[in-house]
């Protein structure tokens, strides 16, 4: 299983000069299966680039499924620009959750008209299906892929996943806050033994997290300490606070490589092989 980051940070895009080591972009992985199925997880501003890549790497066709957390802007505001959707040669298929009363697939094509937009929704050429899903269920993708999902603590609620492929298992817990180190039923099941966890670190520190509980993230700290209880192989720390500078996150590594060795930062660009070796990336 590969896996390649696309955009880190959550809230905004933060481009410039302070970002250039991991990146500015919001959020974004895609995955590659061992029976070549694309996985696209969160279409956050990092979702543009990775949309040019796909067309170079598939230029007779790009087809591929699109797992949505939820839909706060970081997470969505790459998708008008994700040029796969402009060619009616192209196939995908998006799956998240209904939020506040209205379908899907109504929320998704609110970005697209005036005044936010010059081009509709209904231009967009490529096949597109938006499924509705709801904690619990379980995707099937390909020959070899399973992806269950589960809620996690966040306004308005977020989905987790859990990506199984031929018994190596990846696990994507954004934008989730915690009840202090008490870790739900769910989330512990979710991540039981992945061989890496991506989990939100929008908080520098646990004290944070903790006065501002009510926005459903985490720090570092959180992320640790549930790797280590769920017997999670490689943790992942992700989604970054806007407003985090490159050397707070050099801080946060050390910090955080010292509670639980197996630590990685993510920054665009990271591409990682699943299962790892003992040797994680620098």
């Amino acid at each position: 299983m590969r896996i390649r980051f696309w955009g880190v940070r959550g809230t905004l895009p933060v481009p410039g000069q302070e970002t250039v080591k991991y990146g500015g972009n919001t959020a974004c992985i895609d995955v590659l299966t061992s029976d070549q199925q694309v996985i696209i997880i969160d279409a956050g501003t990092g979702v543009r680039n990775l949309g040019r890549t796909l067309l170079e790497e598939h230029q007779q066709r790009v087809s591929g499924t699109i797992l949505l957390s939820h839909t706060h802007w970081d997470h969505i505001q790459g998708l008008p620009f994700f040029d796969p959707l402009l060619s009616r040669h192209n196939r995908f298929t998006l799956y998240g959750r209904k939020r506040i009363g209205k379908s899907l697939e109504e929320v998704l094509a609110g970005q697209f008209f005036e005044p936010y937009l010059p081009f509709a929704y209904r231009s967009l050429s490529a096949s597109f299906n938006v499924r509705e899903v709801t904690p619990g269920e379980t995707i099937y993708i390909g020959e070899n892929t399973t992806v269950t999902t589960a809620d996690l603590f966040h306004p308005g609620g977020c989905l987790g996943f859990r990506i199984q492929d031929n018994g190596t298992v990846l696990t994507y817990c954004t934008d989730n806050g915690h009840d202090g180190l008490h870790f739900s039923n769910q989330v512990l099941a979710l991540v039981q033994n992945s061989d890496l966890l991506v989990h939100d670190a929008h908080f520098p520190s646990w004290e944070l997290s903790k006065t501002f509980a009510e926005w459903g993230h985490s720090s570092w700290y959180e992320a640790v300490h549930l790797a280590r209880e769920a017997n999670v192989k490689a943790l992942g720390l992700f989604h970054y606070g806007p407003d985090l500078r490159e050397e707070e996150l050099d801080r946060i590594q050390v910090e955080a490589s010292s509670h639980f060795s197996r630590t990685i930062m993510a920054r665009e660009g990271l591409i990682l092989q699943l299962p790892l070796g003992p040797n994680l990336p620098d």
